[in-house]
């Protein structure tokens, strides 16, 4: 079946910096000025919201105010590092090889083809709204065909960043930040 409708993928507001002996990543939550951001972000009016289980995530699409169902493969890209203040460095030699993956975690490959599968799945017709995460959301507009997506695009995405996915004859048509109108 054809994906349908429109997506609106939504990166998480502003969140806490993870760092060593932090909450793990299903425990960080947003700043007070990503709560502010979240509760001021305009977003169409949904059929559905989803989410990635992180809290960051989930309070972020939480203020729309419809019941938030959390889907564990809407999850942030698992790189298997640790926190670490040279984290850049890392993830631009993984854009560099998106096969390469590290002990215990996945490759941007596996997580392209992951984000395009748990999306496609949920593009039924409505307008469903999908709280994520930067590395995720980016390799999703990149499994659907935007070809502008890259290391730097990624990492210059802002927080919170909406980019709407629209289908038509299963066909998708991109427009966020960065993207300079229909990408795709």
């Amino acid at each position: 079946m054809s994906p349908r409708g429109e997506l609106v993928l939504v990166r998480h507001a502003e969140s806490e910096i993870p760092r060593p002996g932090g909450p793990d990543e299903y425990h960080r939550p947003l700043t007070a000025t990503g709560l502010a951001q979240a509760a001021s972000l305009v977003l169409p009016r949904p059929t559905r919201v989803v989410s990635s289980p992180y809290l960051r995530a989930v309070q972020t699409v939480a203020p729309l105010g419809l019941p938030v169902d959390t889907v564990h493969e809407l999850r942030e890209w698992d790189s298997g590092l640790q926190p670490s203040p040279d984290y850049a460095r890392h993830y631009a030699a993984s854009w560099a090889d998106p096969e390469m993956a590290r002990p215990g975690g996945e490759s941007l490959a596996q997580l392209t083809s992951r984000a395009v599968a748990a999306l496609t799945a949920l593009a039924d017709g409505g307008v469903v709204v999908v709280g994520s995460h930067g590395t995720f959301v980016a390799r999703a507009l990149a499994g659907f065909g935007v070809s502008t997506v890259d290391w730097p695009f990624s990492a210059a995405m802002p927080m919170p960043a909406v980019y709407r996915i629209r289908f038509s004859a299963g066909h998708p048509h991109v427009s966020g930040p960065g993207l300079g109108g229909d990408a795709a």
